[in-house]
């Protein structure tokens, strides 16, 4: 499915008093996102402050984003997305540097179907208080980062990538509105930013899966695979954040109870999706956290608990057939699931990945290297069958 063509708008942008400058641009084939990210050999999370060589670029991208939500808080949806809202192209230019919104309408009326206030959003992305960086275990050249109070998750994407989620949005907002209760991160704005007279870059915004993260003691990404997929674990006591991969969850289940069917089903919805859309090398993002006494025991957390929906979708299918489920009236619900003792956050994420002559390529050449080894780069059906095969047989 291709893109649709882009629209794009230019306009001087109004800036919240964030005392932010823009940094001066720097020479290199690469933009600076990506050649910091190689730098670090540290793993973790660390707030982006004034000494930080990330500060001044963050704070471009706040003072942009605060600006960006403004429009469409100016502008506010008033009905699904239309084809031109999908391909509108906002460019705000500011001082220094300009921010571009990619299908702001389409977004603005994503975020309110899920019930996010766009002040709360913007209150979160912009000036507010400073971000934080993620360095991850990822074999990904990305940079990642997290809003103030971590729950918005900011990750930097090569311009193909971008160009398959816009691709695939349209199909993307059917399927939410199909399945709302969908383990599909809930993608919120897609952007590019370019300093100065420096290479355009582009990142994406979406729902943290890990939040609430307080109480989170063990986080995982799953692909259903072997190779490259185990992470020495921190140190016991280790304030360090790491997400380990498939190896390090040997010998470990997920005991979801009643609670089980649903997610098998909500599985196979999921990647039967992803694999229509021929996309592959996704995670299943998990993340553990012990119930306290009050919140476990037969029917229990059912006090806690509402029947909820997600705003502003309207959909033909009966409510059976969309799979929804008992959501716990907690932030986040879309993305948690509480089992007898432990609480569950699951979510897909890393949607944009198409099987291509690249990826067909590589898997050729994985064969080679290694022989009788469960590695990512398969077809999207063996991909998608895989890792609901991962789950049905890790969970209980």
């Amino acid at each position: 499915m291709a893109a649709p063509s882009p629209g794009p708008h230019e306009v001087l942008a109004p800036s919240p008093e964030a005392g932010c400058r823009a940094a001066t641009s720097t020479s290199g084939r690469r933009g600076l996102l990506w050649r910091l990210r190689d730098k670090q050999a540290r793993r973790g999370l660390f707030e982006i402050g004034p000494g930080h060589e990330l500060h001044q670029l963050t704070c471009m991208m706040q003072a942009g984003l605060w600006a960006a939500t403004q429009v469409s808080m100016d502008h506010p949806p008033t009905g699904p997305p239309t084809e031109e809202d999908f391909s509108e192209v906002l460019t705000q230019v500011h001082e220094g540097y300009e921010l571009g919104t990619l299908a702001g309408p389409a977004f603005a009326w994503l975020r309110h179907s899920l019930g996010l206030a766009e002040e709360d959003y913007q209150a979160a992305l912009g000036p507010g208080g400073p971000y934080l960086q993620f360095l991850s275990t990822s074999k990904s050249k990305a940079s990642f980062f997290l809003s103030h109070d971590q729950r918005f998750f900011l990750k930097t994407q090569r311009r193909r990538e971008v160009r398959a989620l816009l691709a695939h949005l349209p199909r993307y907002v059917q399927h939410l509105q199909r399945h709302p209760h969908s383990l599909l991160a809930r993608l919120l704005g897609v952007h590019s930013l370019r300093v100065a007279r420096g290479k355009k870059e582009f990142f994406i915004i979406m729902l943290s899966v890990f939040y609430p993260a307080g109480r989170i003691s063990e986080r995982y990404d799953i692909k259903g695979c072997e190779v490259s997929r185990w992470v020495e674990p921190a140190p016991e006591g280790s304030p360090l954040v790491l997400v380990l991969k498939d190896l390090n969850f040997q010998g470990k289940t997920i005991d979801l109870g009643p609670q089980r069917s649903w997610l098998l089903q909500q599985m196979e919805l999921d990647t039967a999706f992803l694999r229509e859309l021929n996309v592959l090398d996704y995670s299943l993002l998990m993340a553990f956290q012990r119930l306290h006494e009050d919140e476990r025991g037969p029917g229990s957390s059912l006090l806690f608990r509402t029947v909820r929906s997600v705003r502003g979708v309207q959909s033909p299918e009966e409510p059976g057939s969309q799979n929804r489920r008992l959501l716990p009236d907690s932030p986040n619900a879309l993305h948690i699931l509480d089992g007898p003792e432990q609480r569950y956050f699951l979510g897909l994420v890393d949607l944009a990945t198409v099987y291509g002559l690249r990826k067909r390529l590589e898997h050729l050449w994985k064969t080679l290297r290694y022989p009788g080894r469960t590695f990512s780069t398969v077809s999207p059906a063996r991909y998608a069958r895989r890792l609901c095969q991962w789950v049905e047989a890790h969970t209980e």
